[in-house]
């Protein structure tokens, strides 16, 4: 772990300049609006280490995969979204010498991500090799109220000498992916232009053919005064410019405004892009830096009012959450049903910013419950709108009629995953998918969706698992062979107990489905029927694999196995690993990892934390008890499964340790990766480690229960929730749980079990005495 972030409850706070952890502040202070976001690369220029990064949403470019022995079935390529131009740069010169913080002595310095109002704030002084000292104050914001502009504020005063400054605003387009396979660049240049004042280029990607112009405008202004200048504009390729020269008094503070402004062919016709940009920039010009930051607090305001959970008396947990719940709205506001959530959002290149399993399993409920319905809504009609590339990625592995298997990795509905066993072996992805779509109806009452779109994905996932089991003559069984599950440290193994419970829930849940569908609405159930060429039989053969289905199993432990011969490994524990073999992904052969029992993420659990219900509690003790010690956490994905069954439980030792490994796993760079990028979509992993672990929130047969406790460092916790038409507050403390309804709407709801009836925007206190006697 590195620890070398301040503890604010609303912002991220670097004291000094850690050089050797900049990489990692970059990722960590990243900022974004859903549209595109900027990593928390220096304005000025930087020669020590870094990793340049503004990703721009939907904008993506096929690089060619690269494997040493192709085999037949592999994706051609590996989507990856694109580092876009570089819009924040402003090149600067003092007394001639150019500035870069690698070459200078660094002194009060301080970087500040406010949560609270969504800006970056840097300030710092610096000596130059001439001998200047400047003190720098930066502030940027990603708008997320106009979701094409950004916004900065660099001023420069000068400490113990009065003379010249170059300032040279930039855009350059001349980037490339860190990550590209075969170190190429993506864009080509379409036009550029740099006049005084102001400059844009176009850029054009390749392949797919995106097109993104970018624009800058910029001021000056001393004494508080906007100022004339001079300025010299630069063009060369895929770079525009204007350079100029101030005179800064000793003592007094000269500040420099620029405006961005990003639009893409997502959203507007080639010929139109320059017009759009220009548009955006007159917006933000005419508004100012001032009023666009007041918008910008008073837009982020009402996104903490929705969706801000309150720590008491636990600063830390406090601010990861915070900082999780910031990362989640600046990724993705589903206002644009063609775009997903990347696994680094908007904070790095790592998995190349591509649509996982990661949106189904752990971002759908922070949405649902933070959101309007038709945000999480429109995450489901992306893979509806992807279901005949599904098909087709089937087709390719060999499956017919209709099978439909989701990529685990895409952009575009195409699979560009290029591990055969992530790729042909990973297939419970399929399930997320499906399971998905019961988790939106099971929240939001919405089984109109099943008619509209859903009955049509889950006939297609049920086909594919259907031909993907086989009879076993010897087990008498339907077993599933080959497979990887959730645990990426075992490959290829046969009858993967998670993989085998969630293929045969969806072939239960597409018989209901379609079954729904008929009963509702039979005109266009026929019509569903035909357009799938759909057979009555296959319903029989489903329900034949769901009844007579394998499931791995020890009876004399009592817990289900992760796959056949689990047992045969070494049962060694992670407490017994020596601390120089951590993390073993980065320590251990990959023949190794896979030989040992070792388990990379909740395998077992991860089915158990789906359906718990189908399970009484001891059963998920026993295997809670037996995995968990076998589990390293070394995906961002685990800890959260393990912090909400650990509160189900009892255990708040362990709820409370996970909850902190993955509420602050980028913040204290606990796997060593945070350089790479943020995990974005285990970070709503987190939100549910409170509402669903230590808030006990579920949903029952369309009604909400909660099973609250506290930590013991917590003095309390309050956390907010839309549930069909009524906004909640659910405060837990001490002494006991309230419940407010901040709705016009009444509502009916259980505590331990117990029934309550919250009317519109009224209260009701729930004393601890009662919590533990109903229980």
């Amino acid at each position: 772990m590195k620890q070398y972030l301040e503890i604010n409850e609303w912002s991220i706070v670097e004291e000094g300049f850690h050089r050797e952890h900049n990489k990692i502040s970059e990722s960590v202070f990243s900022l974004g609006n859903g549209r595109f976001g900027q990593r928390a690369n220096f304005e000025e220029d930087f020669t020590g280490e870094t990793m340049q990064g503004n990703y721009v949403a939907g904008v993506y470019y096929p690089d060619k995969t690269r494997v040493g022995w192709w085999k037949n079935g592999y994706p051609e390529y590996f989507a990856k979204v694109l580092n876009a131009t570089n819009w924040v740069g402003i090149k600067v010169e003092v007394e001639g010498e150019n500035f870069d913080l690698e070459h200078c002595e660094v002194k009060e310095f301080t970087r500040e991500l406010n949560m609270r109002e969504g800006y970056l704030l840097r300030s710092f002084v610096a000596k130059l090799k001439n001998g200047k000292e400047i003190k720098v104050i930066a502030q940027r914001f990603c708008s997320i109220v106009n979701d094409d502009l950004g916004a900065i504020r660099y001023s420069v005063t000068p400490l113990n000498f009065s003379g010249s400054i170059k300032f040279t605003p930039y855009l350059d387009g001349d980037i490339k992916n860190q990550d590209a396979n075969y170190d190429e660049k993506f864009w080509d240049e379409v036009s550029k232009t740099a006049d005084a004042g102001s400059a844009y280029i176009t850029l054009k990607t390749r392949k797919t053919g995106f097109e993104v112009c970018t624009g800058m405008r910029f001021s000056v202004s001393q004494n508080g005064q906007t100022i004339n200048f001079e300025s010299k504009p630069i063009a060369r390729e895929k770079f525009v410019a204007n350079e100029i020269i101030v005179q800064a008094q000793q003592g007094e503070e000269t500040v420099l405004y620029k405006y961005a402004a990003i639009v893409s062919s997502l959203n507007h016709a080639p010929a139109d892009l320059l017009a759009a940009c220009k548009k955006g920039l007159d917006l933000a010009e005419r508004k100012g830096y001032e009023t666009l930051l007041q918008e910008q607090a008073a837009a982020w305001a009402t996104k903490w009012e929705e969706s801000d959970i309150v720590i008491e008396g636990d600063a830390a947990a406090q601010q990861a959450i915070r900082f999780n719940i910031f990362q989640l709205n600046q990724t993705y506001t589903g206002e644009d049903e063609r775009l997903n959530i990347g696994p680094k959002g908007f904070t790095g290149e790592k998995y190349g910013g591509s649509t996982y399993w990661d949106t189904e399993a752990y971002c759908i409920p922070f949405y649902l419950a933070t959101a309007d319905q038709k945000v999480a809504k429109n995450l489901l009609l992306y893979r509806h709108k992807q279901l005949d590339r599904a098909i087709e990625n089937a087709g390719k592995l060999g499956f017919k009629d209709g099978a439909a298997l989701y990529p685990m990795v895409t952009m575009n509905g195409e699979e560009c995953h290029n591990e055969w066993e992530i790729t042909f072996e990973e297939i419970h992805r399929n399930g997320a998918i499906a399971y998905a779509i019961y988790d939106y109806i099971r929240y939001t009452g919405d089984e109109s969706y099943l008619t509209e779109a859903g009955a049509e994905v889950l006939a297609g996932i049920a086909r594919f698992w259907a031909q993907r089991v086989n009879w076993s003559e010897d087990r008498q069984k339907y077993v599933m062979l080959g497979v990887t599950g959730p645990n990426e440290y075992e490959n290829n193994v046969n009858n993967n107990w998670y993989t085998n419970y969630i293929a045969s829930w969806c072939l239960e849940y597409a018989a209901y489905a379609l079954n729904y569908v008929n009963g509702q609405t039979p005109d266009k159930y026929a019509a569903l029927v035909s357009k799938i060429n759909f057979k009555t039989t296959e319903l029989e053969k489903w329900a034949h694999i769901v009844e007579n289905m394998h499931y791995p199993e020890d009876k004399k432990l009592g817990v289900y196995l992760q796959q056949d011969g689990y047992l045969d490994k070494e049962q060694i524990l992670v407490k017994d690993l020596p601390a120089a073999d951590r993390p073993l992904n980065q320590k251990w052969s990959w023949d190794r990892i896979l030989r040992s029992c070792f388990i990379k993420q909740a395998d077992v659990l991860q089915g158990l934390f789906f359906f718990e219900d189908k399970f009484d509690v001891e059963t998920i003790r026993r295997n809670f008890d037996f995995y968990e010690p076998r589990t390293v956490h070394e995906s961002s994905l685990s800890p959260c499964v393990h912090a909400i069954l650990a509160a189900k439980l009892g255990d708040e030792k362990r709820a409370y340790e996970f909850y902190l490994r993955t509420s602050r796993l980028d913040l204290d760079d606990y796997n060593n990766d945070t350089e790479d990028g943020c995990h974005t979509t285990s970070m709503a992993g987190t939100w549910m480690s409170v509402v669903q672990g230590f808030g006990g929130m579920r949903v029952r047969n369309g009604q909400l229960h909660f099973a609250p406790f506290i930590p013991g460092k917590w003095n309390s916790f309050s956390f907010k929730v839309g549930f069909r038409g009524a906004l909640l507050k659910v405060k837990t403390h001490r002494n006991g749980t309230s419940i407010q309804n901040q709705s016009n709407k009444p509502i009916s709801l259980f505590v331990y079990e117990q029934e309550y009836t919250v009317g519109a925007n009224s209260e009701v206190e729930i004393k601890k005495e009662d919590l533990v006697s109903s229980k």
